[in-house]
């Protein structure tokens, strides 16, 4: 595996707990960019970027159409938008039907980064109610990627890591105390 030059996190039920414990505990001096695909049922991502935001030294925004993934910003998709990540590291954003009952969809962030980043991309599944993102962690894998996957009896809800691990498998399967710390030392 390259170094990783993106990760990219999907959470689900029980999202933003694990996403605020896990970027509390993310060094601001990492060299990845961060983007995050949260299932919020909210029609306002903004609220969701302003929480995270209390709980790490990140910047933190919402992710816009055409502009450039930024190394050390947690980039969150938009509310009822599909975010996507192009080759040249840019963003777009699609209204196309939802994928696993959701848009934003986990599967469809993490199958764009795969396509993006290849071999220089970390894909995070944690806590979740359904199935989605599974699909997106296999691409990453298949295209050389890293995998991570919270450990289902460290979730808040074990469906989604649960899924994750059956349909993906993982090259690391953690408690979410344990995430930060190794993504510090792969992208310091």
């Amino acid at each position: 595996m390259e170094k990783p030059r993106a990760i990219a996190i999907g959470c689900s039920a029980g999202g933003l707990s694990a996403l605020e414990r896990l970027l509390h505990d993310v060094d601001p001096a990492i060299s990845a960019t961060v983007l995050v695909c949260c299932h919020t049922g909210s029609s306002d991502v903004g609220l969701l970027c302003e929480l995270i935001s209390r709980h790490t030294r990140l910047p933190v925004v919402e992710a816009v159409e055409r502009e450039h993934a930024r190394r050390g910003v947690v980039h969150v998709a938009p509310s009822g938008y599909h975010l996507l990540v192009e080759h040249d590291e840019r963003f777009s954003l699609s209204v196309d039907p939802k994928v696993n009952f959701s848009r934003p969809s986990i599967d469809v962030l993490l199958s764009s980064a795969a396509d993006a980043y290849r071999a220089a991309l970390i894909g995070l599944v944690m806590t979740g109610a359904n199935k989605d993102g599974a699909r997106g962690l296999a691409d990453i894998r298949r295209l050389g990627g890293m995998a991570i996957v919270q450990d289902p009896s460290d979730a808040e809800v074990p469906v989604m890591p649960q899924a994750a691990l059956d349909i993906a498998g993982a090259d690391h399967c953690l408690p979410l105390p344990a995430i930060a710390p190794l993504l510090n030392c792969l992208c310091l």
